[in-house]
């Protein structure tokens, strides 16, 4: 008798347990995956995916919350917690050209569902350039751009993370640290035609570094100095060049006369 009344005592907080674990609502960040594509204009296009686990009493809200058009990144922030970020940052800048697309579900077996968070944006000045040599530029990337766990002893990459590098079609690589974890061993040959770096988790990036030259064909000199006459004197550049090609007709021209 006495066991029955102990069960009856226990059964609401057994009912409310099964209740609370049931219905907790929760979104779980299980893995990180960022890149970085550098662009030789100092700019970079950073890709972020975010694999997401979702309770099952947080399904229905994820379903609603992801066709709605009204929804901020801080909103999306306050329900995923605070790895939703953007952890390539310019913190005088901001990012620019930001889309968020929160992919659909995938039902476990479980239960819950998985799904995957896509951030996209671009920032400015995340590398700086200098001319060593005619048509020969040294770019280092900005180390304060890096914008994951902070700790003591500095940034570290997290738990459950990757960081990517893309480098410019044709860079050669003059420095890098730590060294990368993929490709493997690419150390021993100086990284040559290597156009991507790969970090995982764990490692400290409070004295990260990676610097690169970019050697430019004649062609694509003179390309950019065109393009550089251009943003200083918009439409009329193309009316100084035309001016230009006309005096030299008309230069060959009498000159070929005489």
């Amino acid at each position: 008798m006495k066991n029955l009344n102990r069960l009856a005592m226990l059964a609401p907080l057994i009912i409310a347990l099964l209740f609370l674990s049931y219905g907790y609502a929760s979104y779980t960040v299980t893995n990180l995956n960022t890149t970085i594509a550098l662009n030789k204009n100092n700019t970079a296009q950073v890709t972020e995916l975010l694999d997401v686990v979702v309770s099952n009493a947080s399904i229905s809200q994820y379903q609603t919350d992801r066709v709605a058009l009204n929804l901020t990144l801080s909103t999306w922030q306050a329900l995923i917690g605070p790895k939703l970020v953007w952890h390539v940052l310019n913190s005088r800048l901001g990012v620019q050209n930001f889309r968020f697309l929160p992919g659909p579900l995938v039902m476990t077996s479980g239960g819950n569902g998985k799904t995957v968070l896509l951030m996209l944006y671009s920032i400015s000045n995340v590398t700086t350039v200098e001319q060593i040599a005619p048509r020969a530029f040294m770019y280092t990337f900005n180390s304060s751009v890096l914008n994951f766990e902070h700790t003591q002893i500095g940034v570290v990459l997290p738990k459950n993370t990757t960081l990517n590098i893309i480098l410019p079609r044709g860079s050669i690589i003059g420095q890098v640290y730590p060294i990368p974890d993929a490709p493997a061993n690419s150390f021993s040959n100086n990284y040559k035609n290597i156009t991507k770096l790969s970090w995982y988790n764990g490692e400290p990036l409070s004295k990260f570094s990676l610097t690169y030259e970019i050697h430019e064909s004649l062609g694509d000199e003179v390309i950019g100095f065109f393009v550089g006459v251009y943003n200083i004197l918009g439409v009329f550049s193309y009316i100084l060049v035309a001016l230009v090609i006309i005096g030299l007709i008309l230069y060959t021209y009498f000159k070929a006369s005489s």
